[in-house]
């Protein structure tokens, strides 16, 4: 595989995947406005070296954003020959070995597995080239970004977070953003649902400080590495030496005794301290398309920076989707399913998660249906599944359903009877998940379509499915909705630059296809139901220019299922507007979406034809400004 980032640069650059920027760069703001352009055009553009920071080092954004990049950043010509290889070694390890000739002939697959493993060597590794402690250490050497206005400060959102558990001495990868605070501390944000948060309260409970390192750039299938979900106590470099198909090399570090990849190009050493009291971290524009809001962290202690002498220093935007957290996504889906099929549930054929999900929202699995109840079952044992325990929103189909076909998934939504066919539940969320009001624990909603399509088999064989005309109305006529001065109006501060927004209705393009009438009112206005519709879906009246997909991002973020998904008379009503912090059984705090400032938009407006990205691209954020409901990070 790939030496350094700068050999995988090269790559990218061969395969006309990459654009070098020399004009000067700032990190605050103007990097991540330019990334967010250029992620997405179609095919999500290309990867963006910026080679003048106002640093010493260049910055290596959008590096994952496309499949293909996705693919050549782990080796592979499709992430589809990931999901063969994987599929085979497993029947390979599972067969049986009755025999010694059946025996003998594994010798070679076992022999391969254990050049996987991550090995330590001894000496330096290029990784510490250069060598700075104490006063010297400082982070403001690094060209770390502000990406959004209303971030708190610059943040490392690629770093590979290196601890070991003191109790097993098993290590962990993870990947946890880091608030730089000064030049010697930064915020650690592990959830308490994490690994890295695990071993912090072991260390706790010890009453010992606890070594971290944090590992950035190399071979990208580390970083690839640091954001899978690996079980518990299974180390991540173990699968980057699968990916790579030669093991990880370690390197001891200079001031604690973690190990990380000898080959990586920056190394921040230090320790996190349980006994100190954390500090407030945030608010951060993130993967879901909204701010995280201010929370309490630890603290991170920096005693040691190394790097290679040639170090690039890798960084992801991350906001309204599509972005590349989207592209790693993909991968996960074909690197984990022949293991959940394998060792969780057998009758799962494929499953996909949404970039509109973003990661854990939405889920649609396909299965082999033979009984009753098995979607049922399917749906509750993924739910208590590593990271699918964070999954709000399942959409459970026939195994003869391409779960990628927006067509195919249509008919089966418009075939369902919304009151028999939906299975509720509550559980883990993530606890980025800002519409519940009680962080990290939320409403759960699988919808069972397997009574509907070929070869799926009955969800229920005693109550035959409910079936819809094929062809649903075009149109929602003579349906009055609710006091004109209740929906037609913008809710709190959501009109751009004081224009009207349009008045609310009706709105019958997912009707057609998908059986969704979508209404837009203000947050307490009442929307009737219109005759005939099996699915309302309601939204601010700032959201009415938005398309389906955008529509579907905004509705998985903005629900607790619990609270805002109800049935009223045969139809399913989503609630998708924003909630007004602290009324009723909303959360106290509610975030704003993603976007650029103003001036920074039209920084990069006029500096455009000195980037050499060609055509122009407008900046997304135009267009997600409207949806803003006062200014900062939450609604005020």
């Amino acid at each position: 595989m790939y030496r350094s980032l700068n050999e995988y640069i090269a790559r990218l650059e061969r395969e006309g995947e990459l654009i070098r920027i020399g004009a000067p760069v700032s990190p605050v703001e103007e990097i991540a406005e330019i990334t967010d352009r250029i992620s997405k055009t179609p095919g999500g553009g290309k990867a963006l070296l910026f080679e003048n920071t106002g640093t010493a080092f260049p910055v290596l954004t959008n590096l994952f954003g496309s499949e293909r990049r996705m693919a050549l950043a782990l080796g592979v010509g499709t992430l589809d020959e990931l999901s063969e290889r994987i599929d085979g070694l497993l029947k390979q390890a599972a067969a049986p070995r009755n025999s010694l000739s059946d025996k003998l002939r594994a010798l070679p697959m076992l022999a391969e597995m254990a050049r996987w493993f991550p090995r330590t060597v001894s000496g330096r590794g290029a990784c510490q080239q250069i060598v700075l402690t104490g006063a010297e250490a400082a982070l403001s050497a690094l060209p770390v970004l502000k990406c959004w206005p209303a971030d708190g400060g610059h943040f490392v959102t690629l770093p590979m977070v290196n601890t070991v558990d003191p109790e097993t001495g098993v290590r962990n990868v993870g990947m946890y953003r880091m608030q730089v605070f000064d030049d010697r501390t930064t915020g650690m944000h592990w959830h308490v649902h994490k690994t890295g948060a695990r071993h912090y309260d072991a260390y706790r409970r010890l009453g010992r400080r606890m070594p971290v390192s944090v590992a950035l750039g190399g071979d990208p299938a580390y970083t690839y590495a640091a954001t899978a979900p690996m079980p518990d106590n299974m180390d991540e470099y173990l699968l980057a030496g699968f990916l790579r198909r030669r093991p990880v090399k370690l390197v001891k570090c200079v001031t604690n005794d973690i190990y990380v990849p000898a080959d990586c190009d920056f190394v921040i050493e230090g320790y996190v301290d349980p006994a100190e009291e954390k500090a407030v971290e945030g608010p951060f524009g993130d993967h879901t398309g909204f701010y995280s809001l201010e929370d309490r962290y630890p603290l991170f202690h920096v005693t040691a920076l190394t790097r290679r002498r040639d170090a690039v220093y890798p960084a992801t935007v991350v906001g309204i989707p599509p972005q590349e957290d989207a592209c790693i996504a993909q991968a996960t889906e074909r690197i984990f399913l022949a293991p959940i099929r394998m060792a969780l549930q057998p009758e799962v054929r494929d499953m996909t998660m949404p970039e509109a999900g973003t990661a854990h929202n939405i889920a649609v699995v396909s299965i082999d249906s033979r009984y009753a109840g098995q979607a049922v079952k399917v749906a509750q044992a993924l739910w208590g599944a590593g990271q699918m325990m964070f999954n709000k929103y399942m959409f459970v189909v026939p195994a003869a359903t391409d779960v990628r076909d927006t067509d195919a998934l249509a008919r089966l939504v418009r075939n369902l009877d919304p009151l028999r066919d939906i299975v509720r539940s509550e559980g883990i969320l993530d606890v980025l998940d800002h519409a519940t009001a009680t962080p990290g624990f939320g409403g759960k909603i699988a919808l069972n379509a397997t009574a509907h399509g070929a070869g799926g088999g009955c969800a229920n064989p005693q109550e035959p499915a409910t079936r819809v005309p094929a062809d649903p109305p075009r149109g929602v006529e003579g349906v009055r909705p609710a006091a004109d001065d209740a929906i037609s109006g913008a809710c709190d501060g959501q009109a751009d630059g004081g224009q009207p927004l349009p008045p609310a209705g009706y709105r019958s393009d997912l009707l057609e296809k998908w059986g969704v009438a979508v209404a837009f009112a203000a947050p307490d206005a009442e929307v009737p139901v219109p005759p005939g519709v099996k699915y309302l879906a309601v939204f601010d009246p700032a959201a009415s220019e938005l398309t389906a997909a955008e529509l579907l991002w905004l509705a998985a973020a903005n629900t607790d299922p619990r609270r805002d998904v109800r049935t009223e008379g045969a139809a399913l009503v989503i609630d998708a507007r924003s909630k007004r912090p602290g009324a009723g059984e909303n959360p106290g705090r509610f975030p704003n979406v993603v976007t650029a400032s103003e001036a920074t938009v039209a920084l990069v407006d006029r500096r455009w034809p000195e980037y050499g990205l060609g055509a122009f691209v407008g900046s997304p954020s135009r267009r997600y400004r409207r949806l803003l409901l006062s200014d900062g990070a939450q609604w005020r």
